[in-house]
């Protein structure tokens, strides 16, 4: 992989804030994963807490990269927050970089990392780090933060099943 998520803390990031990393050797192609979690209109259909996404804009670059500008509205019992994000897509080495512009957070950060296998299938590796300007759902969501990144990660990989079947194996 060419790019790997950076271990530093991210923009005006407080010590003690959760972050979240996590790993997967999935039975599709880096291509098929990249596609997927590169659709961001198509995330309130399978993304938890995800109520709505909207593409503001899209900007090809000369490089065969693409950056995205969305917002993605979050729904959590009562609260409901609409984000605006900048995504960088590279198709080139399945990675996918997002940045905070706006919204309910202090910071947001994530960066997707996906290549393909000798043998078959992809590794994909996913890093998430962000904190909530208001205190009470940032609490909230500190209590079950862990779970609640696998529930992500676990609903593009069932996207994926649903998408193009069983896989080849990994």
């Amino acid at each position: 992989m060419s790019r790997a998520p950076a271990g530093g803390p991210g923009k005006g990031r407080r010590a003690g804030m959760p972050t979240h990393r996590e790993e997967r050797v999935l039975p599709y192609t880096a291509a098929q994963i990249y596609d997927l979690v590169a659709d961001i209109a198509r995330y309130p259909e399978f993304l938890p807490w995800t109520a709505a996404a909207r593409i503001r804009s899209r900007q090809p670059r000369p490089d065969g990269s693409e950056v995205v500008e969305a917002d993605l509205v979050i729904s959590f019992k009562v609260f409901r927050e609409r984000f605006t994000s900048r995504v960088t897509l590279r198709p080139e080495t399945h990675d996918i970089h997002t940045e905070y512009l706006e919204g309910p957070f202090r910071y947001m950060r994530s960066d997707w990392a996906i290549a393909d296998r000798p043998g078959g299938g992809c590794e994909v590796r996913f890093f998430v780090d962000f904190e909530f300007r208001n205190f009470v759902l940032q609490s909230l969501i500190g209590l079950v933060f862990d779970e609640a990144m696998r529930r992500v990660v676990g609903a593009f990989e069932a996207r994926a099943r649903a998408l193009y079947g069983p896989g080849t194996g990994a």
